[in-house]
């Protein structure tokens, strides 16, 4: 059954009690990332971590390649934008439900009290003078409307929010009783107010009934995330085909942003999708699971629900490659029953046998690392065959099976277009690999190892500057307020940091004028003013901490070759963050 805009609120009861009857649940987002680069490669790479799999840039992007695909199978791209269901993350909803709970106490007369004037008597709300000519005829309007015989609906020309709110604060206080507000649109969507002549009973009818429809248009706005909520509220299995990008969406578009830091992604994803189980490679996938040892399972479509005919593929539509999915379950996990004596023929999606492949997602292209474990910790290939080589920018990939050609098979994934990971088939070959290039001008390789070294420690520092850079930035401010000309000049000099140029490695080092800051303080500054500046002591002393620190880490932290030799401003703003 085809569930669209037009549709999904006569039949979300369906959704309801399809959730709470089902075993589990298979998702298909369709094309739920794509590359921005020239080539896949440019988005991923075979020896990514699943940290780096797991922090794609948000964007939405139309890749020509993916419509023209798309198209030539078929897909109503006018289906997606036209009878799309719309749907609110949690903080979204929240927003949009404390809009409707303000809207609705002015409306009743809460809001007056913030705008009581004590220079009037006339009305307890600040009229701006602009505005007094305005709200007095319809002041007046609503007088002869209350005495009019015949009348009993008054419309209001459109006018501004401004104005609305004036007129709902300014009628709510002196016809507290007698009449009915409400905020109409014309077909132009100009907004205007109708007050009717009403009895009590019927002022109370009607609020209740303006009340439910805005909570109904309010459920409609939230829309398909009810659906998602239902899904992770019910606790049943969730299973998918390389379905990472698509957790990773419904988590972002249905919940909220996703962090940073894969870790509290996994805690998160646990939280939305308490189990979660993937399969890969769908088209052939269920040729396979058509054959022996597999038994593919006859499905019977409720009254009603027309089914999907497997004899005619219609592979890239969202919810047939779900409903692929799911028929793939069910044979795989009847398969795992074959084992069990005596054998057992249906499986259910709750048994121990299928429990070890919770929660484990599959890594589209990754060579070592087959699935991202929301429930622990991943598994750490040694990756010890690996090398990492940086090369001018006009190489190509013959070039690099060239530069490795007396090492047998070798596999290359492409990073940028400079460097790219090459695995070797023997690992006791990598030392020779590396030493070949100590020499070598236009190129440079390293083991996996010391490249992931590298980046840690980039990764180390720049955390430390983001975290710390700008508050010790501010606490020197403070401090050299109150220190002498001089011990301003060594501490600001001896503390700067540099930045090489975007072509090269980042450093945070202290400069070569940090040696020996200790005892060119302590030789050029006199006892005297040293005794002059006793309420500054304590900054002082943080000051030669501050200096051996950074020492410290000029020695912990920096390879030899990357201290930079030139003289430095105080600091320099690095280009990445």
């Amino acid at each position: 059954m085809e569930i669209i805009r037009s549709n999904f609120k006569s039949n979300l009861h369906k959704v309801y009690q399809a959730i709470e009857e089902a075993d589990f649940f298979a998702i298909d987002g369709e094309f739920s990332g794509i590359s921005d680069g020239p080539s896949v490669t440019a988005l991923t790479n075979g020896f990514d971590t699943p940290e780096e799999r797991s922090s794609p840039d948000v964007k939405f992007v139309c890749q020509s390649s993916s419509i023209d695909f798309l198209a030539s199978q078929g897909f109503d791209f006018n289906k997606v934008f036209r009878n799309g269901i719309p749907y609110l993350n949690q903080e979204e909803e929240r927003q949009l439900r404390e809009q409707y709970d303000e809207k609705r106490s002015q409306a009743n007369g809460a809001g007056a009290l913030a705008y009581v004037s004590p220079n009037t008597s006339k009305c307890p709300v600040t009229i701006p003078e602009d505005q007094k000519k305005f709200i007095d005829q319809v002041v007046e309007k609503i007088e002869d409307l209350l005495q009019s015989e015949e009348s009993k609906n008054l419309d209001l020309e459109p006018c501004t929010g401004f104005q609305r709110k004036l007129i709902y604060q300014t009628l709510s206080w002196k016809y507290p009783k007698g009449i009915h507000v409400e905020t109409l649109e014309t077909e132009k969507k100009e907004r205007y107010i109708v007050i009717s002549k009403v009895d009590e009973e019927e002022r109370k009818r009607r609020e209740q009934e303006k009340h439910a429809k805005e909570q109904e248009e309010l459920n409609d706005a939230v829309g398909f995330s009810r659906v998602i909520h239902a899904i992770a509220n019910s606790g049943k299995l969730v299973i998918g085909h390389n379905m990472l990008l698509d957790v990773m969406h419904t988590v972002h578009q249905f919940y909220c942003p996703l962090p940073a830091d894969l870790n509290e992604f996994k805690e998160m994803t646990t939280c939305v999708f308490p189990d979660i189980i993937n399969n890969t490679s769908l088209a052939e996938l269920e040729k396979r699971l058509k054959e022996t040892p597999f038994n593919p399972p006859k499905v019977e479509s409720a009254e009603g629900f027309p089914s999907y005919d497997t004899a005619s593929e219609q592979l890239h539509e969202a919810g047939y490659d779900a409903y692929i999915t799911g028929l793939c379950f069910i044979s795989m996990a009847n398969y795992l029953g074959s084992f069990l004596s005596p054998p057992k023929i249906h499986v259910s999606a709750r048994s121990k046998l299928i429990e070890p492949f919770f929660n484990k997602l599959f890594l589209m292209r990754v060579m070592d690392i087959p699935y991202l474990n929301l429930e622990g910790p991943d598994l750490q290939p040694k990756r010890d065959h690996v090398l990492h080589v940086t090369f001018p920018k006009e190489w190509k990939t013959s070039d690099l099976y060239q530069l490795f050609s007396a090492f047998g098979n070798i596999q290359i994934s492409w990073i940028d277009d400079t460097s790219a990971f090459v695995s070797l088939s023997q690992p006791e070959q990598v030392q020779i690999a590396v030493n070949t290039s100590k020499y070598a001008e236009s190129y440079r390789i390293q083991t996996y190892a010391e490249y992931v070294g590298k980046k840690q420690e980039e990764k180390q520092i720049k955390r430390k500057w983001t975290e710390d850079g700008w508050k010790e930035a501010d606490r020197k401010r403070s401090n050299t307020q109150c220190i002498p000309y001089a011990l301003q000049n060594h501490y600001y000099r001896t503390n700067s940091f540099t930045a090489t140029s975007a072509g090269e490695k980042r450093n945070l080092s202290p400069t070569q004028e940090e040696a020996g800051l200790e005892d060119r303080i302590s030789g050029e500054i006199s006892d005297t003013e040293l005794e002059q500046t006793d309420s500054c002591a304590e900054s002082l002393s943080e000051g030669r901490k501050k200096a051996k620190k950074l020492k410290r880490m000029k020695k912990d932290l920096s390879p030899a070759g990357n201290i930079s030799d030139s003289p430095a401003t105080l600091f320099e703003v690095p280009d990445t963050w």
